[in-house]
Order: C-alpha cells, then structure tokens, then sequence
C-alpha cells in the first residue's frame, strides 16, 4: 500500500489545507469568469474535500496515473468538474493557465468531465448514477488483483434518487468492499432550487444497506480529516460519508443564492468575488 503523509501537527495540517482550499476556489473563480458561467455553486462546496483527499491522503504515487494499485477517486458528478480541473491544476497535473479555456470549444476542460481527455479523470460524468456503481467494480476488481489501495468516490444527494445507486450500494454491502469509500454530497440542491425529494435520513439508509457510516460537516477541515482516517481504520463494510456542505462556500452571494446549481455572475460582480478571495488581477 502506498505511504501516506502524515503530518503530526494536526492544526498545522489544517491550517495548510485551508490554504489548500482557497487556492482551488480561486481557481474555480478564474474558470468560471473565463465562460462567464459555470456549476461554481458544486465546486466552492466541495473545495475542502478535494484540498484534504488530495493534499493529505493522496501520496505522489497515488498521483502516477500509470500505477495500477494507487488510490482512485471517481467523480460521479461530471458536471462538478471546474473543482477537478482546479485540484488537477493546483497538483501541477495540468497546467494552470488553461484554466480560462474552461467549457470552451475545443478544451479538454469541458463542462462535464469526460474519460480520456485529461490525465486523471477516471470515469465519464454527466449521466448521474453510474459512479457508485463503477467505483464499486473498481474495489471488486483491486480485490481480485489483491491490490490494498481505497477507492474513493464523490457522489450528490441527487443521485440518492436513482435506483442505480442503491443497486451498487446493495452490491457493495454484500462483497464486503471496505477498501469502497463513497463521500455524499449533501448540499441539497438540485437544477431548479432545493431539493424537494426527500431522500433522509442518508446515514440511515446507507447503515441500513450494510455500510459504515459517519455524518459529518463537509466544509469542516478537522472533521474531514478525522473521517479519513475512520475510513482507513474501519473495516469488513464499505464506507459512508455524508457531507453536508454549502454550495458556493466562500463567496456570500453565491452561498446566498436560492439557485446556486449553474451561476452567472454578472459583469460588476466579479470584482467583489475577486476581493472576497483575494484574487489578484482577476
């Protein structure tokens, strides 16, 4: 198994990753001002995640996207790929000042990620439901090549609604895939507004399914790395983690909005986002 930083002083760690996360809100901010639009609202509430599975989990080796037995992470969100262009970029894995080309004709940066197009990208997004599911085919199969490493996956709240997930839920219970780590995106929000599904209690569906569980707040970098190192630790069933999290963590008139699913910003805005990351020459 791959070596994991780790760091002793945890309050430092936090402290670096915090830093971590405001780099990649800033670069989300670059993309999304460089189409005039984009899914910001995702990418600002999961910035905390990516900044700790990312820059505390992940080893340079699991970053060698030519190693069979590394960790992965799978984003079921395509659609959540401004935070993956900004990680990638912020990991010196692609270069930072193609950033702008976000959702352009012709970039590799689209809109939704898309298998192929960009080195560490591990499955197609966009048609919700199917990452749970992949990430558990993954598991079974680093099971079968005797392979230690964890599969990470992202998926929404959304997505609870598809029986797909559930399906791959039932199947990853049943194998007992502990090296499965699947992080919930609790932000509730979908297309149109909030949520109006009810889709509670996440934690208690999931136990019920035969998974271990924890609930915590996903824009909380402590309680980030404390369920990180639970979901090393445990073992014999995969792993749940339901974040709640805000969309458009860190600028307060997106947080505000009542739709924060695809943001514009208008153009006399950009300058109070701007300062609110501080940005410079933005």
């Amino acid at each position: 198994m791959n070596a994991r930083p780790n760091p002793p002083d945890e309050a430092a760690d936090v402290q670096r990753l915090r830093a971590k996360a405001l780099a990649l809100r800033r670069k989300m901010v670059v993309q999304a001002r460089g189409k005039g639009q984009g899914y910001l609202g995702q990418g600002l509430g999961i910035a905390d995640f990516l900044a700790a599975l990312y820059f505390h989990e992940f080893s340079a080796d699991d970053l060698d996207f030519t190693r069979a037995d590394r960790k992965r992470f799978y984003l079921s969100t395509g659609h959540y790929s401004i935070a993956m262009w900004a990680v990638l970029a912020e990991a010196g894995l692609i270069d930072a000042a193609s950033l702008p080309s976000y959702g352009a004709d012709g970039s590799p940066l689209e809109m939704s990620t898309m298998e192929g197009h960009v080195p560490g990208v591990e499955m197609t997004g966009g048609s919700l439901g199917h990452g749970l599911g992949i990430a558990t085919g993954a598991a079974l199969g680093y099971r079968l090549d005797g392979h230690q490493s964890a599969i990470h996956v992202e998926l929404s709240d959304g997505e609870l609604q598809e029986g797909s997930t559930w399906e791959a839920a039932t199947a990853a219970a049943s194998f007992g895939l502990d090296r499965l780590v699947a992080w919930i995106d609790c932000n509730g929000i979908q297309a149109d507004g909030p949520m109006v599904v009810n889709i509670e209690p996440v934690a208690g569906r999931f136990a019920a399914f035969g998974w271990a569980v924890r609930e915590i707040d996903g824009n909380d970098l402590a309680q980030l790395l404390e369920a990180l190192a639970w979901a090393r630790l445990c073992e014999g069933k995969p792993k749940a983690v339901v974040m709640r999290t805000r969309p458009g963590r860190g600028i307060r008139r997106i947080e505000q909005r009542d739709r924060a699913h695809f943001v514009r910003i208008d153009a006399d805005e950009w300058d109070d986002v701007a300062r609110e990351l501080e940005i410079e020459n933005a």
